[in-house]
């Protein structure tokens, strides 16, 4: 006994979780397609309308209002969902470009280490989009200085450099010279004088 399969259920615009929407641009049905970026509305009457847009919106849109002025402009601050995850940014963008983190501040600690490279900046700890911690220079952009482990204050007998860091690894916590062409290992007593 031969079984067959009804190829419209499998095809693109039949997915019952997906809503098809007219065009905004010539008003023909929108239908979901696939790239090699992944899912995206796109135009049924494409070539004739090459209306496209991404399928989840990480746009920067507004998620919820929080009732709190913003320091820079005096609007409303607001939780924005963007490409790397939620934000916290002023409702009158694009005027106002005042952007905060959502993530509560880290320890005063790291706020103490000048920067080495500018000299009037701070180094402080921040997550990178894919949750690393690292520490970098709180005048960004205009200085890019960054390290990956935990900034500690002091000098590198070998170059001279005035930032050391943190690597912890078996044999217990060790610091090395924050310069990328040094890397000296510092021993804990010089650290002393």
């Amino acid at each position: 006994m031969s079984r067959h399969i009804d190829q419209q259920l499998f095809s693109a615009h039949e997915h019952a979780l997906d809503e098809a929407e007219p065009c905004p641009e010539c008003g023909s049905e929108l239908q979901l397609r696939h790239g090699k970026h992944g899912a995206f509305w796109g135009c049924s009457a494409y070539p004739a309308c090459d209306y496209i847009r991404p399928r989840h919106q990480h746009d920067g849109h507004i998620v919820k209002a929080l009732g709190v002025p913003c320091p820079e402009c005096g609007h409303e601050l607001v939780l924005r969902q963007g490409r790397y995850g939620m934000f916290i940014g002023c409702s009158h963008f694009p005027q106002c470009h005042h952007i905060e983190s959502s993530d509560p501040p880290k320890n005063e600690q790291s706020h103490d280490v000048s920067c080495p490279e500018c000299h009037t900046g701070h180094l402080v700890e921040r997550k990178s989009r894919f949750g690393k911690t690292f520490w970098a220079c709180d005048q960004y952009p205009k200085c890019k200085f960054a390290i990956n482990s935990p900034p500690v204050m002091g000098q590198c007998s070998a170059c001279g450099f005035p930032l050391l860091v943190e690597k912890k690894s078996a044999a217990g916590v060790t610091l090395i010279c924050a310069a990328r062409r040094c890397g000296h290992l510092q021993e804990r007593e010089s650290l002393n004088c």
